[in-house]
Protein backbone atom coordinates (compact mmCIF):
# COMPACT_ATOMS: atom_id res chain seq x y z
CA UNK A 1 0.00 0.00 0.00
CA UNK A 2 3.01 2.40 0.60
CA UNK A 3 5.88 3.46 -1.90
CA UNK A 4 8.27 5.23 0.49
CA UNK A 5 10.97 7.42 -1.03
CA UNK A 6 14.21 7.44 0.29
CA UNK A 7 15.54 9.97 -1.29
CA UNK A 8 15.56 12.27 1.89
CA UNK A 9 17.68 9.69 3.77
CA UNK A 10 20.62 11.89 3.86
CA UNK A 11 19.29 14.68 5.90
CA UNK A 12 18.47 17.81 3.83
CA UNK A 13 19.22 21.55 5.38
CA UNK A 14 19.63 23.48 2.80
CA UNK A 15 16.69 23.62 1.06
CA UNK A 16 14.44 26.92 1.72
CA UNK A 17 11.53 25.75 2.36
CA UNK A 18 12.69 22.58 4.01
CA UNK A 19 12.60 22.68 7.62
CA UNK A 20 13.85 20.50 11.02
CA UNK A 21 13.91 19.92 14.23
CA UNK A 22 15.69 17.63 16.45
CA UNK A 23 14.56 16.09 19.81
CA UNK A 24 14.77 13.55 22.35
CA UNK A 25 13.14 10.65 22.86
CA UNK A 26 11.57 11.22 26.29
CA UNK A 27 10.45 8.03 28.36
CA UNK A 28 7.23 9.69 29.29
CA UNK A 29 6.19 9.47 25.95
CA UNK A 30 6.67 5.53 25.34
CA UNK A 31 5.39 2.67 26.09
CA UNK A 32 6.05 -0.63 27.83
CA UNK A 33 7.99 -1.72 25.65
CA UNK A 34 9.85 1.75 25.62
CA UNK A 35 9.02 2.35 22.43
CA UNK A 36 7.76 5.97 21.15
CA UNK A 37 3.69 5.16 21.27
CA UNK A 38 1.97 6.38 17.74
CA UNK A 39 0.08 9.60 19.04
CA UNK A 40 4.35 10.58 20.14
CA UNK A 41 4.40 10.85 16.33
CA UNK A 42 1.45 12.28 15.65
CA UNK A 43 2.32 15.34 18.79
CA UNK A 44 5.71 15.99 17.69
CA UNK A 45 4.94 15.95 13.65
CA UNK A 46 1.94 18.37 14.18
CA UNK A 47 4.22 20.39 16.55
CA UNK A 48 6.33 20.12 14.00
CA UNK A 49 4.30 21.60 10.47
CA UNK A 50 3.39 24.39 13.29
CA UNK A 51 6.85 25.92 13.41
CA UNK A 52 7.33 25.50 9.74
CA UNK A 53 3.97 27.05 9.07
CA UNK A 54 5.17 30.07 11.59
CA UNK A 55 8.80 30.22 9.58
CA UNK A 56 6.33 30.66 6.02
CA UNK A 57 4.41 33.73 7.64
CA UNK A 58 1.27 31.22 7.88
CA UNK A 59 1.63 30.22 11.86
CA UNK A 60 -1.50 30.11 14.30
CA UNK A 61 -1.44 34.05 15.19
CA UNK A 62 -1.15 35.00 11.86
CA UNK A 63 -3.89 32.94 10.68
CA UNK A 64 -6.27 33.70 13.84
CA UNK A 65 -6.09 37.33 12.76
CA UNK A 66 -7.25 36.92 9.68
CA UNK A 67 -10.00 34.84 11.16
CA UNK A 68 -8.48 31.13 9.70
CA UNK A 69 -6.75 28.74 10.89
CA UNK A 70 -5.34 25.15 10.15
CA UNK A 71 -7.48 21.89 10.51
CA UNK A 72 -5.53 18.58 10.28
CA UNK A 73 -7.69 16.21 7.83
CA UNK A 74 -5.75 13.50 7.03
CA UNK A 75 -2.62 11.62 7.91
CA UNK A 76 -0.76 8.38 6.91
CA UNK A 77 2.66 7.33 8.19
CA UNK A 78 4.82 4.40 7.87
CA UNK A 79 6.30 2.85 10.82
CA UNK A 80 9.67 1.23 10.09
CA UNK A 81 11.12 1.38 13.19
CA UNK A 82 9.44 3.09 16.58
CA UNK A 83 12.55 4.54 18.38
CA UNK A 84 13.14 4.60 22.11
CA UNK A 85 13.64 6.54 25.51
CA UNK A 86 16.73 8.28 25.41
CA UNK A 87 17.56 8.13 21.75
CA UNK A 88 17.61 11.62 19.75
CA UNK A 89 16.01 12.16 16.17
CA UNK A 90 15.11 14.12 13.55
CA UNK A 91 12.14 15.08 12.01
CA UNK A 92 12.28 17.04 8.47
CA UNK A 93 8.95 18.64 6.93
CA UNK A 94 7.81 20.38 3.90
CA UNK A 95 4.96 21.42 1.62
CA UNK A 96 4.49 19.20 -1.07
CA UNK A 97 1.20 20.16 -3.12
CA UNK A 98 -2.58 21.08 -3.22
CA UNK A 99 -4.40 17.72 -3.49
CA UNK A 100 -7.72 17.84 -5.39
CA UNK A 101 -8.07 21.88 -4.98
CA UNK A 102 -8.76 21.41 -1.38
CA UNK A 103 -6.19 19.84 0.99
CA UNK A 104 -2.96 21.79 1.83
CA UNK A 105 -0.37 17.65 1.49
CA UNK A 106 2.91 18.28 3.66
CA UNK A 107 4.89 15.16 4.00
CA UNK A 108 7.61 13.81 7.14
CA UNK A 109 10.47 12.28 7.78
CA UNK A 110 11.88 10.88 10.94
CA UNK A 111 15.39 9.96 11.17
CA UNK A 112 17.66 8.37 13.68
CA UNK A 113 20.94 10.30 14.80
CA UNK A 114 22.95 7.71 12.01
CA UNK A 115 20.50 8.63 9.15
CA UNK A 116 18.34 5.44 9.78
CA UNK A 117 14.45 6.06 8.36
CA UNK A 118 12.34 5.39 11.69
CA UNK A 119 9.29 6.69 9.73
CA UNK A 120 7.67 8.13 6.67
CA UNK A 121 3.94 10.17 6.86
CA UNK A 122 2.19 12.75 4.63
CA UNK A 123 -0.63 14.54 6.00
CA UNK A 124 -3.86 16.61 4.62
CA UNK A 125 -4.62 20.23 5.74
CA UNK A 126 -7.85 21.98 5.39
CA UNK A 127 -7.68 25.99 6.26
CA UNK A 128 -10.96 26.80 8.57
CA UNK A 129 -12.92 30.00 8.84
CA UNK A 130 -12.34 30.73 12.48
CA UNK A 131 -15.94 32.44 12.71
CA UNK A 132 -18.31 30.18 10.52
CA UNK A 133 -16.04 26.81 11.06
CA UNK A 134 -16.38 26.19 7.15
CA UNK A 135 -13.41 25.10 4.65
CA UNK A 136 -12.45 27.93 2.81
CA UNK A 137 -11.00 26.71 -0.64
CA UNK A 138 -6.71 26.85 -0.91
CA UNK A 139 -7.50 29.56 -3.99
CA UNK A 140 -9.68 31.84 -1.70
CA UNK A 141 -7.47 32.05 1.43
CA UNK A 142 -4.59 34.43 -0.01
CA UNK A 143 -2.02 32.31 0.73
CA UNK A 144 1.26 32.07 -1.14
CA UNK A 145 2.72 29.23 0.34
CA UNK A 146 5.61 26.71 -1.83
CA UNK A 147 5.37 23.54 -3.11
CA UNK A 148 8.07 20.83 -3.80
CA UNK A 149 6.01 18.55 -5.28
CA UNK A 150 9.23 16.19 -6.62
CA UNK A 151 9.74 15.27 -3.23
CA UNK A 152 8.11 12.77 -1.71
CA UNK A 153 7.47 11.10 1.61
CA UNK A 154 5.06 8.54 0.96
CA UNK A 155 3.83 7.64 -2.89
CA UNK A 156 0.24 8.55 -3.88
CA UNK A 157 -2.58 10.88 -3.07
CA UNK A 158 -4.66 10.83 0.55
CA UNK A 159 -7.58 9.28 -0.02
CA UNK A 160 -11.10 8.79 1.79
CA UNK A 161 -11.36 5.92 3.57
CA UNK A 162 -14.80 3.54 3.41
CA UNK A 163 -15.03 2.35 7.22
CA UNK A 164 -18.82 0.76 7.41
CA UNK A 165 -21.04 0.22 10.18
CA UNK A 166 -20.70 -2.01 12.53
CA UNK A 167 -17.67 -3.53 14.74
CA UNK A 168 -16.93 -4.01 18.31
CA UNK A 169 -17.72 -1.18 20.98
CA UNK A 170 -14.50 -1.11 22.63
CA UNK A 171 -14.20 2.97 23.98
CA UNK A 172 -17.20 4.98 25.38
CA UNK A 173 -15.64 9.05 25.87
CA UNK A 174 -16.86 12.18 26.51
CA UNK A 175 -14.75 15.20 24.87
CA UNK A 176 -13.68 16.90 28.17
CA UNK A 177 -11.00 19.28 29.38
CA UNK A 178 -7.90 17.40 28.36
CA UNK A 179 -8.87 16.07 24.77
CA UNK A 180 -9.74 19.54 23.74
CA UNK A 181 -7.02 22.04 22.01
CA UNK A 182 -6.27 25.35 21.34
CA UNK A 183 -9.10 25.52 18.65
CA UNK A 184 -12.07 24.28 20.83
CA UNK A 185 -12.25 20.73 19.68
CA UNK A 186 -10.78 17.47 20.30
CA UNK A 187 -7.01 16.87 19.32
CA UNK A 188 -5.93 15.07 16.36
CA UNK A 189 -3.38 12.97 18.63
CA UNK A 190 -6.13 12.75 20.92
CA UNK A 191 -8.00 10.41 18.38
CA UNK A 192 -4.62 8.04 17.84
CA UNK A 193 -4.72 7.79 21.40
CA UNK A 194 -8.68 6.39 21.50
CA UNK A 195 -7.32 3.97 18.48
CA UNK A 196 -4.79 2.95 20.22
CA UNK A 197 -6.69 2.35 23.85
CA UNK A 198 -9.00 0.06 21.19
CA UNK A 199 -6.83 -2.71 21.27
CA UNK A 200 -5.47 -4.75 24.43
CA UNK A 201 -2.39 -4.36 25.86
CA UNK A 202 -1.27 -8.59 24.89
CA UNK A 203 -1.33 -6.77 20.89
CA UNK A 204 1.15 -4.06 22.28
CA UNK A 205 3.55 -6.86 23.77
CA UNK A 206 3.87 -9.45 20.75
CA UNK A 207 3.34 -6.77 17.55
CA UNK A 208 3.44 -3.23 17.03
CA UNK A 209 2.01 -0.88 14.42
CA UNK A 210 2.93 -1.11 10.77
CA UNK A 211 1.35 1.72 9.46
CA UNK A 212 -2.05 3.49 9.86
CA UNK A 213 -3.90 5.94 7.75
CA UNK A 214 -7.35 8.03 9.80
CA UNK A 215 -9.11 10.69 8.40
CA UNK A 216 -10.52 13.26 10.42
CA UNK A 217 -14.13 14.10 9.00
CA UNK A 218 -16.26 16.43 11.64
CA UNK A 219 -15.08 17.79 14.48
CA UNK A 220 -15.71 17.32 18.25
CA UNK A 221 -16.60 19.85 21.05
CA UNK A 222 -16.26 19.76 24.00
CA UNK A 223 -18.93 17.65 26.39
CA UNK A 224 -19.25 15.72 23.31
CA UNK A 225 -20.15 11.65 23.28
CA UNK A 226 -18.24 9.38 21.24
CA UNK A 227 -18.12 6.02 21.06
CA UNK A 228 -15.15 3.80 19.14
CA UNK A 229 -15.88 0.73 17.19
CA UNK A 230 -13.28 -1.86 16.22
CA UNK A 231 -13.77 -3.95 13.00
CA UNK A 232 -10.80 -6.64 12.43
CA UNK A 233 -11.61 -8.85 8.93
CA UNK A 234 -11.90 -12.31 9.29
CA UNK A 235 -8.85 -14.30 7.75
CA UNK A 236 -6.75 -10.78 7.87
CA UNK A 237 -5.80 -10.56 11.17
CA UNK A 238 -3.35 -7.97 11.03
CA UNK A 239 -5.45 -5.41 9.64
CA UNK A 240 -7.92 -3.42 11.33
CA UNK A 241 -10.16 -0.67 10.41
CA UNK A 242 -11.32 1.76 13.78
CA UNK A 243 -14.64 4.40 13.36
CA UNK A 244 -15.34 6.89 15.62
CA UNK A 245 -18.59 8.18 16.26
CA UNK A 246 -20.12 11.53 17.69
CA UNK A 247 -23.08 9.88 19.70
CA UNK A 248 -24.09 13.51 20.55
CA UNK A 249 -25.09 14.44 17.15
CA UNK A 250 -24.93 11.33 14.93
CA UNK A 251 -22.18 11.58 12.76
CA UNK A 252 -19.14 9.96 11.66
CA UNK A 253 -16.22 12.17 13.89
CA UNK A 254 -13.29 10.12 12.08
CA UNK A 255 -12.32 6.74 10.34
CA UNK A 256 -8.90 4.84 10.12
CA UNK A 257 -7.07 2.09 9.09
CA UNK A 258 -4.11 -0.12 9.71
CA UNK A 259 -1.67 -3.10 9.94
CA UNK A 260 0.49 -4.67 12.32
CA UNK A 261 3.79 -6.56 12.10
CA UNK A 262 5.79 -8.49 14.12
CA UNK A 263 8.50 -6.31 15.97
Amino acid sequence: MFNISLSGIGIMTEHPYIYQTKIPVRSFECDINRRWKPASFFQHLTETAGHHAEKLGCGFDVMLARDLFWVHSRMKIKFLRFPTDGEKITITTWPKTIQQKLFFVRDYQIHAEDGELLAAASSAWLVINATERRMVPPLSTGLDLPCIPDKTALEGTLDRLSVGEGGDERLKLTANYSSIDMLGHVNNSRYVEWICDSFPMERYKNQQLDWLQINYDKEIRPGEDVSVFLQEPDGEPSKWAVAGRNMSNGTRAFEAVGQWKQP
